[in-house]
């Protein structure tokens, strides 16, 4: 099993085992909940790998941070879980994804972890077209995983 899919694995482990995971908290409550999913995947990450691979700068001189980069696996991992909604943080991460590339970090997949909903929202025409510009010029595959 790679790395990816064992962050995989383990954030649809954490959050069948969170009450009320896919229950809308809005904001404050949500945040403070994506906060705390976030620390113990990251904790468990680390943990499983004995090196740390969240919250990596690859994206140049910008203030923004991926969520996990794994350079063996030329992988970027973003725990996007409001992806099902419209204004979620999709054009965001590719964008990041990009300015990695641009920066000489290799990558090869995006993979967005997102609540139930996120994969059909995203086979709209506009995410499929994006979808498709990016592995077409970019050579870069988008997956969706849904933390079921």
């Amino acid at each position: 099993m790679t790395k990816t899919q064992q962050i995989i694995s383990m954030a649809k482990e954490i959050a069948g085992a969170t009450p009320d995971f896919h229950k809308i908290k809005g904001p404050g409550t949500g945040d403070k909940a994506n906060h705390a999913f976030m620390a113990t995947l990251r904790s468990r990450a680390k943990g499983t790998f004995g090196r740390d691979y969240a919250e990596k700068q690859i994206s140049g001189d910008i203030k923004s941070a991926v969520d996990f980069y794994i350079p063996e696996e030329k992988t970027i991992i973003e725990v996007a879980l409001t992806l099902r909604v419209p204004l979620s943080e999709f054009q965001k991460d590719i964008f990041k994804a990009l300015l990695a590339r641009d920066n000489g970090v290799d990558v090869e997949d995006l993979v967005f972890l997102a609540k139930l909903g996120a994969r059909k929202r995203h086979q709209e025409p506009a995410s499929q077209a994006i979808i498709h510009w990016l592995r077409r010029h970019y050579s870069i595959n988008v997956t969706i995983e849904e933390l079921k």
